[in-house]
């Protein structure tokens, strides 16, 4: 594979976006399963509710790299889990509008300051009940990250490079929600276990990045 560059990155990454995307065959290898009797249900009555999240690419001495947040602890289906900076849609908003702002919000970086590459395939969040729609974009240079005191508790931040080598995935068992047991492929990023509908989405990122480098 050939050494990763930002530049050489973003423009086959760009036009690679245009093309039909792996979607399911890149989500379902990180797909977590239950272990055990004690299994999740979820039995939403109403549509999901569509949402944007960003994977910002920057580079810095030479390393590509990309940012996740450790969320806060709180009630609710991903308090304290590692994801990308994203969330709802406000009224009106695109799905690149949601992943722009979020970022802005949630770590504080703002649009003007990134070139948006374009989308991966939407991806359907069953805990949450969101669709949720992956933009990349990149930042020139290094950005200046300030986390959302009340939303993010941690910025993590990602070495493209590690999880696009063979031997990224790692799988082990760990306990969802505080009670479901799970067997769960993921990444191992910035001392953190990636896991889930953020290591489905990175994945076809990866898949991707290795079909074009």
């Amino acid at each position: 594979m050939m050494p990763l560059s930002l530049r050489n990155l973003s423009e086959k990454l760009q036009q690679r976006l245009l093309l039909p995307l792996p979607g399911g065959d890149a989500h379902e290898p990180f797909r977590a399963h239950p272990v055990g009797d004690v299994r999740p249900l979820f039995d939403h009555k109403i549509a999901p509710k569509p949402g944007g999240v960003i994977i910002l690419l920057f580079e810095e001495e030479g390393t590509l790299k990309f940012p996740l947040i450790k969320r806060a602890e709180y009630p609710g289906a991903h308090g304290g889990q590692v994801s990308l900076p994203g969330g709802k849609a406000e009224p009106g908003e695109d799905s690149v509008q949601t992943a722009l702002r979020e970022c802005e919000e949630e770590i504080g970086v703002k649009k003007s300051e990134l070139t948006v590459l374009g989308k991966l395939s939407d991806f359907f969040v069953m805990p949450s009940n969101f669709m949720v729609t992956p933009v990349i974009a990149t930042a020139n240079g290094r950005p200046h990250f300030k986390p959302d005191p009340y939303e993010v508790a941690r910025i993590l931040e990602g070495d493209l490079a590690s999880i696009v080598r063979d031997d990224a995935m790692k799988q082990k068992e760990i306990l969802a929600a505080g009670r479901y047991k799970m067997l769960a492929p993921h990444f191992e990023i910035d001392g953190e276990i990636v896991w889930g509908a953020t290591a489905m989405m990175l994945n076809e990122l990866r898949l991707i990045v290795r079909e074009i480098m």
